[in-house]
Order: structure tokens, then sequence, then C-alpha cells
């Protein structure tokens, strides 16, 4: 963007402060390097992983036909059904 357009969660003051900047040069940009490659320590710091994290015991997904009465009881408690289902058939297991 070279204009300054309103409404774009800058003011025309924060535009004017910084409108004056000099472009890069094709020089400049060929030393420019990766963010990770010029700060590993901060990169690394704060890299995420994807996905869920490990655990130890990790739970299995099961596919389970139940009856709809039975699963309407167990959602009418609340929104942790699942975690609660789960209790249930542990118990029972022994």
């Amino acid at each position: 963007m070279t204009k300054f357009t309103p409404g774009r969660g800058y003011s025309r003051e924060d535009w004017d402060d910084v409108s004056d900047n000099p472009e890069l040069t094709p020089e400049e940009l060929a030393q420019a390097r990766p963010f990770a490659e010029a700060f590993p320590d901060l990169a690394e710091s704060i890299r995420r992983s994807r996905g869920r994290p490990p655990v130890a015991k990790p739970k299995q997904a099961v596919t389970l036909r139940l009856d709809p009465d039975t699963v309407a009881r167990f959602q009418a408690q609340g929104p942790d059904w699942r975690a609660r289902m789960s209790e249930v058939l542990r118990r029972s297991s022994g």
C-alpha cells in the first residue's frame, strides 16, 4: 500500500510515522535470513508442536453403538458426558 486508507486499524499519524521508511534494496533482501536461522534459541522457545501432547497412557478411540436413551441420560447430565461414561465403564470393569 502506498496511500493511507482509513479504517484499517491505524491512524493517519501512525501512517505518517512509518511511511518514510525506505524500501529494502535487492542486496538487503539477498542478505535476509529466516527468523529461525537468525534467532535459533528464540525460535525454539516459541515453537509449538502440532496435535495432542504426548501422554504416558494415551486414550484409545473406539466406535461403540449404544441405545439412544443411554446416551441421552449421560448427555442430560452436562457437557462432560463422555468422561462420566468412561468412569462408569472403568468402575464396572473392576
